[in-house]
């Protein structure tokens, strides 16, 4: 007779970092999957082409930098990554930061803040530490995501209305704003036709015809009617001589520990942003599809992604929430759509590039309008608002830093203010019951006593014994509460019975405050007695310090009351 074990072994270092390619390989892969995979790659193409040099341009670089990223860094984070359904290229959610990179240090500074950050981002991965980011809260993802779609619009506003400015736009967005307003007499009224149009299309091809590649279709139209009618607007060839028929040959980046030292902030940067935006669409993939993916494999496949970006001379890379959904209801069967994803794109550049240029920059600024609308996550930002004032603190220091101070800043303070909130909440679910003479415990029934003592009508009323029980999480953030209430005990009893069976883990700080009040009462003539605390409990404490003959260890309250009212040696708990 065999038996099967109630829990699968862990996977090993192999497994973990296999890519899901391989897998869907080794399932077995035909003509049917082949289909739909070009299929949902030539939608995904579709949809990345427009939107790719949309987002370059903002960033204040060329649309070809854009292409070129969907095309190298997107085949690499679908070929290596660890999701099915992933994939990447430039994100809207980067513009900001890209942006400031570029305006700071060059473009050169940007390839090489790219190239560190996916060092980083590799390493990351290649040491298991992926799944940490899960733990960034709620609100600040929500927090610094709305306010990178605020500052997204707002940099599109010139576009949008083909204001000419005075001078360089201003980056920060008070000033920026004031600028914008001053140059308002400038409005281009065929700019601004344009972009409304675009927007028009598609929202109206969203509604009525959702399987439409919206995107595209408007900025076709827009192009065409920009030429047809000869508009004075600007367009991808006046402003950047067209886009180039083939990818770049591979450079390695001007590197200097000076460049290096001056772009480690940005890098960084890069690395948290990435991390979290290509799990969080990971994560999208996975409550669509039903499937798991496997975050350091895919954080490994992002780093390496960036790595040949910065080569190729392009922005940085992620997994894209609106690509990767598109494709998954596009009907992809795994990685290959991706990888067929880029190579449409390249074809595209190849045959049709000299077309990109009649595209006019105001039908780019309405999809990013659009796009910004939909990050903008505005029934998150009212639900958390109204969830409870610390949310709502964490949601919109966020959001004001993001916006008036740093992406990074935003995003630290956030997670700072987060764990702030979360160790005040532990703390406040620490729980100390003291009772005298005997414990009151919860109802149950008369068969269910088990190994409980007899009645002793002296065990009730005994004014030598004095029982805590300790509830909840033992850490430092509680430390205080449960030392004051101890230390409130003004009798001298002959014994403290301290129950610590509903305590999960404890940490030094909690600890040493415990071993502080044992030393205290060892002094007045009081044992201090441990008991019914889990295994793992027990070992740090014995750890940190809390052993005999400083304490005594027992199985239960009950246990320890009758070693103490008959002075009996108490049967230590086995290991």
């Amino acid at each position: 007779m065999t038996t099967t074990p109630l829990t699968s072994p862990p996977p090993s270092t192999y497994d973990l970092f296999t890519p899901k390619l391989v897998t869907v390989l080794r399932e077995g892969y035909g003509a049917a999957a082949f289909k739909a995979d070009a299929i949902a790659g030539l939608t995904v193409a579709i949809v990345a082409l427009p939107l790719s040099m949309a987002i370059a341009i903002a960033s204040h670089a060329t649309p070809a930098a854009g292409l070129y990223t969907a095309i190298v860094g997107g085949f690499l984070i679908s070929a290596l990554g660890g999701s099915r359904f992933q994939v990447g290229g430039p994100a809207g959610a980067f513009i900001v930061l890209i942006a400031a990179i570029i305006d700071r240090h060059g473009m050169d500074g940007l390839l090489l803040a790219t190239l560190m950050a996916g060092v980083m981002l590799t390493a990351v991965g290649a040491l298991k530490l992926g799944t940490y980011i899960k733990y960034v809260p709620h609100p600040v993802t929500v927090g610094f995501t709305a306010a990178i779609a605020v500052i997204i619009f707002a940099s599109q506003i010139k576009e949008l209305l083909g204001l000419n400015l005075a001078g360089p736009e201003p980056a920060a967005l008070a000033p920026k704003l004031v600028s914008l307003w001053q140059a308002l007499p400038s409005l281009n009224p065929s700019a601004a036709g344009i972009a409304a149009v675009t927007v028009a299309i598609i929202l109206i091809l969203r509604k009525w015809r959702p399987s439409w590649p919206g995107f595209l279709i408007a900025v076709a139209i827009a192009a065409i009617a920009a030429a047809f009618l000869q508009l004075d607007v600007e367009t991808i060839q006046t402003r950047f001589g067209g886009i180039p028929r083939s990818l770049p040959a591979p450079q390695l980046p001007a590197i200097s520990m000076e460049k290096v030292l001056a772009l480690l902030p940005d890098a960084f940067a890069i690395t948290l942003l990435g991390g979290i935006e290509s799990l969080l669409s990971a994560v999208v993939a996975d409550s669509m599809t039903g499937r798991r993916h496997r975050s350091n494999c895919e954080l490994v496949a992002q780093g390496m992604a960036n790595i040949a970006c910065a080569f190729f001379g392009g922005l940085t890379a992620t997994g894209t929430i609106a690509r990767t959904a598109t494709n998954v209801r596009a009907g992809a069967h795994g990685p290959v759509a991706g990888m067929l994803h880029s190579l449409f794109l390249l074809v595209f550049i190849l045959v049709a590039a000299p077309l990109a240029g009649y595209v006019p920059l105001a039908a780019l600024a309405g999809i990013l309008a659009v796009v910004a609308w939909n990050m903008a996550e505005r029934a998150e930002f009212r639900s958390l608002l109204t969830a409870s004032r610390g949310e709502a603190a964490v949601l919109l220091a966020t959001f004001g830093l993001t916006i008036f101070r740093d992406l990074t800043e935003g995003i630290i303070v956030g997670v700072m203010m987060g764990c702030l909130l979360f160790m005040h909440r532990m703390a406040q679910a620490i729980e100390v019951q003291t009772h005298h003479g005997g414990l009151v415990e919860e109802d149950r029934s008369d068969d269910a006593n088990g190994t409980r003592l007899a009645y002793e009508r002296e065990f009730a009323t005994d004014p030598d014994i004095v029982i805590h029980r300790i509830s909840g999480a033992f850490f430092f953030g509680a430390a205080a509460t449960v030392a004051a209430t101890l230390e409130r005990v003004s009798a001298k009893p002959k014994a403290f019975i301290l129950d610590l069976s509903r305590v999960p883990f404890v940490d030094y700080s909690a600890a040493h405050s415990l071993q502080s009040f044992i030393r205290k009462a060892g002094r007045q003539g009081t044992a201090v007695y441990l008991t019914g605390a889990p295994v793992h409990v027990r070992r740090d404490l014995i750890r940190y310090g809390i052993k005999k003959p400083l304490v005594h260890y027992g199985h239960s309250v009950e246990d320890c009351v009758h070693a103490i009212r008959h002075g009996l040696e108490i049967a230590q708990p086995a290991e």
